[in-house]
């Protein structure tokens, strides 16, 4: 989708501060951290929320998951660290490309929002 803000990131025609790629799966700082560690997880293809997410995507949403515990114990994060994702405008959801909020790196408070 060439109006889709990380489809773009993904095609590389928006910079980004990559920490990780692979064949389905990209991973990159956010631009407006809310955590000394901050990094959005998304799939290369565009699927736009979890809430449009359908059971042939479960593989993909699997490894999206596997890629934040992972990346949360390569940014030495993983003894703590929460990951968000908001479905639809009413529930924060800027971009509409699903994508996961890796953030830890700081006490997290409860509830959130």
């Amino acid at each position: 989708m060439s109006d889709c803000l990380f489809c773009r990131i993904v095609a590389g025609e928006i910079p980004s501060k990559k920490v990780h790629e692979d064949d389905e799966v990209v991973a990159f700082h956010d631009v407006n951290p809310q955590a000394p560690v901050h990094v959005l997880v998304i799939p290369r293809r565009h699927v736009a929320s979890l809430s449009e997410a359908t059971s042939e995507d479960g593989e993909l949403l699997g490894k999206l998951l596997l890629t934040v515990r992972r990346l949360a114990k390569d940014l030495e994060i993983g003894e703590g660290y929460r990951v968000v994702t908001n479905c639809g405008a009413s529930a924060g959801q800027s971009v509409f490309h699903i994508h996961f909020h890796l953030l830890g790196g700081r006490p997290m408070g409860w509830p959130p929002g």
